[in-house]
């Protein structure tokens, strides 16, 4: 009785919009049904989130959170049965399999890069219902990043401002932890996609040995790979977007791709390209070709941007005012806008990667309709918690079922023309 109690108030008080009235219906229920909706219902597990999880989490530096959270997902999922309450509460009930390359995607909704970036809490990500988990950026070269404090939250609008300056552990810890995994637990039942970044001192002319040598090291533990020339936060990386940067780092992991495949006589891993949203369209659609051209396999849209929204929240501005790249709501529509661009330009046959602003399953709607065959989040987890995955899922399924499609393949690019 006491439990109910607690359950009971804690949805009385919820103040999500939109969410009174299935609120309000469950708490007249017993309270056997109503510990059984807490964890089926991805709502009421949001609520619980915003009300407890949120309000906690702005008493605390960025940063500071944002490692507490990783270390305590990584503790939930440290055995068996805690990964099964995980599973229990957040994973998704429904099945939106998706195709793509050589996987079968249990939905098209994944982890974005910067959220675990040495690959900590692997066993977590895919108990909370996750279809895939892009880990990193990893540089060549293990790498503080730049001085702190280098995150900041706005949460009125719901983003985050973050110049950290690909910090993590570097390809050669990395690699060993990823073998420690495997060899403790086996090979993660969702794929691992693998964020490749530049280290801080090496020269632009010699960028594509970096992150060639991080592909070679990581080869055998990552699923896909994605180059990342758009992070704002290292000096200069943008200019690798250009044709002569671009085109020498994709030959040179293409072609350390073919001797690792021939090395151990197996198929080549996906390389995709991470491109930045500050750019017209016409730059977009350039940089889009150039990478198709040149063998890239897909494209991930978008990095964060630089650039702020005209009117914030009073108590959002000094957060804006911060340099770095901003991520989260006010990026939903310039990412969706870019996905739609380059599918008009390039076509169907080149899968493009929707990340920005994805908060609810509207959002993730709307950038599988302008052409994203897969999606990824990271601000939407900050606002929205664990629960954010099954949000997204089941509203994605209840959208399909009313729609006259029958697979999320087929939403696909249906607004693009």
């Amino acid at each position: 009785m006491v439990i109910s109690s607690v359950l009971r108030r804690i949805l009385l008080n919820s103040r999500a919009a939109g969410h009174r009235g299935s609120v309000i219906r469950m708490i007249r229920r017993s309270p056997g049904q109503v510990l059984k909706d807490v964890f089926r219902n991805p709502t009421t597990m949001g609520v619980g989130y915003r009300w407890f999880g949120r309000p906690l989490l702005r008493f605390q530096d960025s940063e500071k959170a944002h490692k507490r959270s990783l270390s305590l997902l990584r503790l939930a999922s440290s055995n068996p049965i805690s990964r099964l309450a995980l599973r229990m509460m957040y994973k998704p009930r429904v099945s939106l399999p998706v195709e793509l390359f050589g996987h079968e995607y249990i939905h098209p909704f994944g982890l974005a890069a910067g959220m675990d970036k040495n690959a900590k809490a692997l066993l977590g990500w895919e108990a909370t219902g996750l279809s895939f988990v892009e880990i990193g950026g990893v540089t060549m070269l293990e790498q503080g990043g730049n001085p702190q404090p280098r995150m900041f939250r706005a949460p009125h609008a719901q983003a985050l401002v973050n110049r950290m300056g690909f910090n993590n552990d570097g390809s050669q810890k990395i690699q060993r932890s990823l073998e420690h995994h495997i060899k403790r637990h086996g090979r993660l039942g969702i794929p691992v996609w693998v964020n490749l970044g530049k280290s801080k001192v090496t020269p632009l002319d010699e960028a594509h040995l970096d992150y060639g040598t991080t592909l070679e090291r990581l080869w055998s533990y990552g699923d896909v790979f994605v180059i990342n020339v758009s992070s704002p936060n290292t000096p200069n990386l943008r200019e690798l977007q250009d044709d002569e940067g671009l085109t020498r780092i994709l030959h040179h992991c293409l072609a350390v791709n073919g001797e690792q495949a021939a090395y151990l006589d197996a198929k080549p891993k996906p390389i995709l390209v991470k491109v930045a949203p500050d750019m017209t369209g016409e730059q977009l659609v350039h940089i889009a070709k150039t990478a198709k051209e040149n063998g890239a396999d897909g494209i991930v849209l978008s990095n964060t941007t630089v650039d702020r929204p005209e009117s914030p929240h009073p108590r959002d501005v000094s957060v804006f005012d911060q340099q770095g790249g901003m991520s989260g709501q006010p990026l939903k529509e310039r990412s969706t806008a870019m996905i739609r661009t380059v599918r008009q330009a390039i076509g169907d046959g080149w899968p493009i990667i929707g990340v920005g602003g994805i908060a609810n399953a509207q959002d993730a709607w709307e950038k599988i309709e302008a052409g994203a065959t897969l999606l990824q989040a990271y601000s939407g987890f900050v606002f929205e918690g664990p629960s954010l995955t099954k949000q997204v899922v089941h509203g994605l399924s209840k959208r399909l079922k009313s729609s006259e499609h029958n697979s999320i393949a087929e939403v696909v690019g249906r607004t693009s023309g």
